[in-house]
């Protein structure tokens, strides 16, 4: 099987818990959800409602604050960006606005509008969302068509740092969370896509085109 991450044929079985199967790359340490296990669509969207992500709630600020701050640090005073995958409550986009930001949102549940992809961006954010892409390579792909030469794109999500105790991390157990990625992840990520990251934080990454 091909990793749906960096596409080599190193995939093996990893882990059987809890009923269900996962899947993990010999190459780039990629672990995911086997495909018959996934939520459908409207089981995802019901779960994400669920969430109280408000845009003015201080504590879900703070939260976002690990990308904000870092991010906010490399940008130019006019820069443009999108906040994609930002789910029903767009507190970061929100919170890049305040700064003066131009800001798009993108959300294939609750704000789906193409558009996005036929703009540039200077940067775009992807908080807590890639664990939840059922394609991260082609998802990745999409992205760096839509960010300008040097321009940056931060994830944020829960790094796996201890394969032992996967089975169980509360991380794994979300129902919506089907791809989990490891430090060494993210450098197969930059390689491949042909940018260079930082970790500046703790489950924080931001990759340069």
């Amino acid at each position: 099987m091909n990793c749906l991450l960096c596409t080599e044929p190193s995939v093996k079985l990893f882990l059987e818990v809890d009923d269900k199967i996962y899947w993990k790359c010999g190459h780039c340490l990629f672990i995911f959800l086997d495909f018959k296990f996934r939520l459908s669509s409207l089981e995802e969207k019901s779960r994400y409602q669920e969430h109280n992500n408000d845009i003015h709630n201080p504590d879900y600020r703070l939260f976002l604050s690990k990308l904000f701050e870092p991010l906010r640090a490399k940008l130019g005073a006019r820069s443009r960006g999108l906040d994609f995958g930002c789910g029903p409550g767009p507190a970061l986009a929100e919170m890049l606005k305040e700064e003066g930001y131009q800001m798009d949102i993108y959300d294939p549940f609750f704000f789906k509008d193409d558009v996005i992809f036929s703009k540039k961006y200077d940067f775009i954010t992807c908080t807590e969302a890639i664990e939840h892409f059922f394609e991260p390579a082609k998802e990745l792909k999409r992205l760096d068509s839509i960010l300008v030469k040097e321009g940056f794109l931060g994830l944020m999500t829960t790094f796996l740092t201890d394969e032992k105790d996967f089975g169980q991390w509360y991380y794994r157990k979300d129902p919506t969370h089907v791809a989990f990625y490891q430090p060494k992840t993210f450098e197969v990520i930059a390689s491949m896509m042909d940018w260079s990251y930082e970790i500046p934080t703790k489950d924080v990454v931001i990759f340069k085109k």
